[in-house]
Parts: structure tokens; sequence; C-alpha cells
């Protein structure tokens, strides 16, 4: 069954389905949360806004961490502890990256490309045909206040499923030879590492550090930090180091060794950091004074041992990192379409597979960006 959306709500008009498939989050918890289903409405494009036939989404620690509860403060350790099943110390208050509750079901996904179908009011309609990536942190939902977002697949709906919508201002168009599923893999990973290195100010010759380089996060950062002619030190599995090279790294440490051991005291410039846990104060310990640390992520447990002399003692400066600058997001289209950064895609898996494809995620044992194609 086809539906026309009338023009008086998206321009010209296009044939739509009257249902998708997609995944729906039906609560906080375990993998049986995780509907998959053939009969949800497709959306209808507001004012501002662009329907998009999703091609492909990334699978992000933010979908898992959303699906657990893990942004609670009532969960103290890390993602993996609870990704199966999710944490009963979880509460509903402040489970979302917005210290807010949740509604559910949910479509998840942060990670979108596909192809504009229609257009709401105030839309070119010319816009229509274009190959897109959406911007994951949303800022015309909040009317751009300092500091206030809507994360994609959170706040609102996002890619796991065959269309979802957007702010025509926030969706950019990409004019490249990749693929889907390697434009895919960008948004919420290259976009978290870029605004790291962006907050923390990297510049050439730098000597940086980057955790969990083998994930998405870690991956891209990587690349972007040899962009801008840093050197890079990259902590991973060894079995992992071979293509952590091939994106850059200069040097590879192995995930639980010392990085005193291996770099001495007072060696880095700048901290990139998406782990957290027990080698937050050997990361502090590299440091230069004067050091930047920059954080996004707390993978190997959000709870951490701070010495404060270390801190005050060395004048080093810590940023913490969720909403990045609008340049951000821009810089990132503009690197893909002058070819400066290639996409690292580990494995691909059909939409009904996304528990499969969680799994997978959360054993670590593939480098590179996991992602989800979704069904013609």
């Amino acid at each position: 069954m086809k539906r026309e959306i009338e023009r008086s709500s998206v321009g010209s008009p296009v044939a739509i389905p009257k249902a998708m498939t997609g995944v729906l989050l039906v609560g906080h918890g375990g993998f049986d949360k995780l509907v998959y289903r053939d009969d949800i409405p497709v959306p209808v494009p507001g004012r501002g806004e662009v329907l998009i036939k999703v091609a492909a989404a990334g699978i992000n620690n933010t979908d898992i961490n959303t699906r657990i509860g893990w942004y609670s403060k009532g969960v103290k350790s890390g993602t993996e502890e609870g990704g199966a099943q999710g944490f009963d110390s979880f509460q509903d208050a402040d489970a979302t990256w917005a210290g807010a509750p949740m509604s559910f079901p949910r479509i998840q996904g942060i990670d979108c490309c596909g192809r504009i179908v229609a257009v709401g009011d105030d839309v070119d309609q010319g816009r229509i045909g274009e190959r897109v990536i959406v911007r994951n942190m949303l800022r015309s939902y909040v009317d751009y206040r300092p500091m206030e977002h809507w994360a994609l697949g959170s706040e609102c709906d996002g890619a796991f499923a065959q269309f979802t919508k957007a702010p025509s201002r926030e969706t950019h168009s990409v004019n490249c030879d990749w693929s889907d599923v390697e434009l895919a893999s960008v948004p919420c990973s290259y976009s978290t590492a870029e605004g790291m290195l962006h907050r923390a100010v990297v510049k050439q010759g730098e000597h940086v550090v980057i955790t969990g380089a083998s994930g998405g996060v870690g991956s891209a950062a990587v690349q972007l930090a040899k962009r801008r002619g840093a050197v890079v030190t990259a902590v991973a599995g060894l079995s992992k180091a071979e293509q952590i090279r091939d994106l850059g790294a200069d040097r590879v440490v192995a995930r639980g060794d010392s990085l005193v051991k291996h770099l001495g005291k007072e060696a880095v410039d700048v901290v990139i950091d998406v782990a957290a846990g027990p080698a937050f104060a050997d990361l502090l310990d590299v440091l230069k004074k004067g050091g930047r640390y920059a954080v996004a992520g707390a993978i190997a447990g959000p709870i951490v041992e701070l010495d404060v002399r270390t801190l005050y003692l060395k004048d080093l400066t810590f940023f913490g990192c969720t909403l990045y600058d609008e340049v951000v997001f821009d810089n990132l289209v503009s690197y893909i379409e002058k070819n400066e950064i290639r996409p690292f895609v580990g494995k691909t898996y059909p939409l009904k597979d996304i528990v499969k494809a969680q799994q997978e995620f959360l054993s670590k044992t593939n480098s590179g960006k996991l992602v989800l194609v979704l069904p013609e």
C-alpha cells in the first residue's frame, strides 16, 4: 500500500508507504527490548523537516547505553557489564543523554545515511533525491539554546527504520564516492572525535594519546588527529595493532599496559579518551604540565579516582565533550568531499540482525565500525 503525502504538508507529493520496517525500543533493559516490526507508521515531515529513506545506520555505544539505562547516575560500572541484560540500578528519571526520562516506544539509531524522499513546508523541493547524513546532535528542536540538543534516536526517532525525519538545516548533502555503509559510519563517531580534537585545539606536531582506538570513535580520532599533523599513540588490543597503524597511528600500546612505562611521565600534550575506568590515573600521569584531557565516553567505567593535586599542580585542562560546535559537522563533510579521511568499517548486518550486531559490538572482537543495512 502507498499513500501520497499532501502538497500542503510537504510540497511536491511523493509516493510513500503507509508502514515501514524498523526496530522499536520498548523499554530499558536487555536485548528483548528491541522489537523488529514491519507495521510502524512512516513519519510525515513537518515544517522545516525532510523525510529520509534510510540506507544504512551505524551501531554506537550510545544506542546500547540508552537501551540499558547506562546514563543514569544509578549505574556505576562500564557498558559491557550490563550490555546484554541491562542494569537493575538505573533510574528512569535520568536514563538518557539529556538526563530526562525516555519516551517509549522509540526508534533508535543516531547514525543516518540515506536519501531525501519528501520535504515539509519551507524546504526547497529541490532537496528531494539528495544523498545525506544527519547531524546527530540536533539543535533545531531546542531553538539553538546554549548547551542544549536532542540526540537522534534518543529524544526523537532515529535511523533504525526504513524512514526517518530530521530538520532540513541539519541534514547535510554529501558528494563523494563513498558507499552508504561508509557514510553511515560517520555522524556520531567522527563528530565525537572531531569535537574532542576541536575543543582541545590539537595542533600539528603535538603528541596525542587516543584510547579505544580500535572502536568507532577511537579509529576516527586516529585519522582526524593525523589529519591535523599530530603524533598519535593509540591504545587498543594488540591483535588490532596493525589495523590501527594502517589508519595512521605512530605507536600502539596494548590496552591494560602502563602508558607511563611505554611513554614516560609528562610526555604527551593531549589525551583523547573514550574509556575512563582504571587507566584514568595513568592518562593524567603521561600528560605534560599544561596538558589537555578531553573525554566523551566511559566504556571502561564511569567512576574514576582523581588525585586533585595532579590536576592543579600540573595545570591540566579538562574538557567534557558531548555537544560540539556547529563548525565540527560542516568540517567533517568537507573532509569527506576532499578525500582527507576514509571510514573504517568492520562489518555489516541486516537490520533484522540488530541483536547479533550489538552482541558483536559488545564483544570487542572486531575492529572498525559495525553498520546496519536497511531493507529496501
